[in-house]
């Protein structure tokens, strides 16, 4: 993978875009047109995120089969949630067509000194969708020290993740470079076939870009794909149509393209 040009990565970003939508005020509306917005003239989305509440509508939307996948969040954004009630809205989700589960770890038990918390939590989730991608949340910006983050990361892996994810895009600090490195290097020398998720904050294609280039040079070249990589953001599909389309906006010349 050598992004040459900031159109080059704006397509390429866009095929690993969870286009999300997790707003308290969001409806069926914004729903029909975050699934329109998923297909665009230049290709699609890899999926959406959305609360488990409009997994069904999307799904009836999208139909069955449909190439943008339906990812929802559990245990979110709190993380806090008994098991068991993880558990049964994960099954929902999946009942009601969800292709993939983000999950929020126990990261306050986990802050605490629990790290068990941790694994119950993930363990059960992974029993709950076999079926499904599995991409667990850590909220690093919660956890603040690097060496939790790598902790976290570890134990998720063990517990069966398919994607280790940065954060909920709910508190004040979301995903970072610094964070993101730490996690890339857990998942090569765990050798554990698992994918990447950065979350929050990242909505320019220049941002984009730094999380591809830095997996790059962590992971190899040929590693980033939907299956392994993606970017969880609202914003950042406007900046990477406005780029294919020609129409590069400041904010993406600020940023060194």
């Amino acid at each position: 993978m050598e992004l040459q040009s900031p159109r080059e990565a704006a397509a390429f970003a866009l095929s690993l875009l969870d286009l999300t939508n997790l707003r308290d005020d969001c409806d069926e509306a914004a729903i029909e047109n975050l699934c329109l917005r998923a297909q665009t003239p230049y290709g699609n989305s890899a999926a959406i995120c959305i609360w488990p509440r409009f997994v069904a509508h999307a799904r009836k939307i999208l139909g069955a089969g449909h190439p943008v996948r339906i990812a929802t969040v559990v245990n979110f954004p709190s993380g806090d949630l008994a098991v068991a009630d993880v558990v049964a809205e994960t099954a929902k989700a999946v009942e009601d067509g969800a292709d993939e589960i983000d999950l929020v770890i126990p990261y306050k038990a986990f802050i605490g000194g629990d790290e068990a918390a941790v694994t119950v939590m993930v363990e059960a989730v992974r029993a709950a969708c076999p079926h499904s991608a599995l991409k667990v949340i850590l909220e690093t910006g919660e956890l603040k020290d690097m060496l939790l983050v790598r902790r976290a990361s570890e134990l998720a892996i063990a517990a069966g993740a398919d994607f280790i994810k940065t954060s909920t895009g709910k508190v004040s600090v979301n995903a970072t470079l610094e964070a993101a490195d730490i996690m890339l290097r857990s998942i090569r020398e765990s050798k554990a076939k698992v994918g990447f998720k950065p979350a929050g904050g990242v909505s320019t294609v220049a941002d984009a870009d730094l999380y591809l280039r830095l997996a790059e040079t962590i992971m190899g070249p040929n590693w980033i794909m939907p299956s392994t990589f993606r970017f969880g953001a609202s914003s950042l599909l406007d900046d990477i149509l406005a780029v294919l389309a020609g129409t590069t906006s400041q904010r993406v010349a600020a940023g060194g393209y």
